[in-house]
C-alpha cells in the first residue's frame, strides 16, 4: 500500500465531497463528522460522478438515481445501486489528506463503459 498526497485538510470541509486524483487514481473524497474518507468517484449504478453528489446520513450520495454508499465499506445504503463501490484507506498528516493506494490494483473507473467497449 502507498499513501499518495492528494489535498490540503481544508480543501474538504465537513459535509462535502470533493475529485481529486492519485495519479492516475481518481477518487472521491469527503468529510463526516470530521473524519476523512475515499472512495471511486464512479457510482455502481450507472457511473455517474459521486464527486457531484453530496453526503446523505451515513454515506455518500449520487446526484444521478439517488443511490447511497457506506463511506467505510462502499456498499449500498440505498437503491438504486446493488453493487459496492471501492473504498480506500484516507488518512490526515500534518494537514494533508492521504490515499492508500494498492499498485497491483487496476484503478476504478467507470463500469458500464468498460463492459460496453468489450461487448
Amino acid at each position: 500500500m502507498e499513501y499518495k498526497r492528494v489535498a490540503r485538510s481544508g480543501q474538504v470541509p465537513e459535509g462535502i465531497v470533493r475529485r481529486f486524483y492519485a495519479d492516475e487514481y481518481e477518487v472521491a473524497v469527503s468529510r463526516l463528522d470530521g473524519k476523512a474518507y475515499a472512495t471511486s468517484n464512479y457510482c455502481s449504478h450507472l457511473d455517474c460522478l459521486l464527486s457531484s453528489g453530496k453526503l446523505v446520513q451515513d454515506g455518500i450520495g449520487c446526484s444521478c438515481h439517488g443511490s447511497a454508499f457506506d463511506l467505510e465499506t462502499g456498499e449500498p445504503i440505498c437503491p438504486p445501486a446493488t453493487e459496492p463501490i471501492k473504498t480506500y484507506p484516507c488518512e490526515e498528516r500534518d494537514g494533508d489528506i492521504y490515499v492508500g493506494i494498492d499498485p497491483a490494483e487496476p484503478p476504478e473507473g467507470p463500469r458500464r463503459r468498460k463492459l460496453r467497449s468489450t461487448s
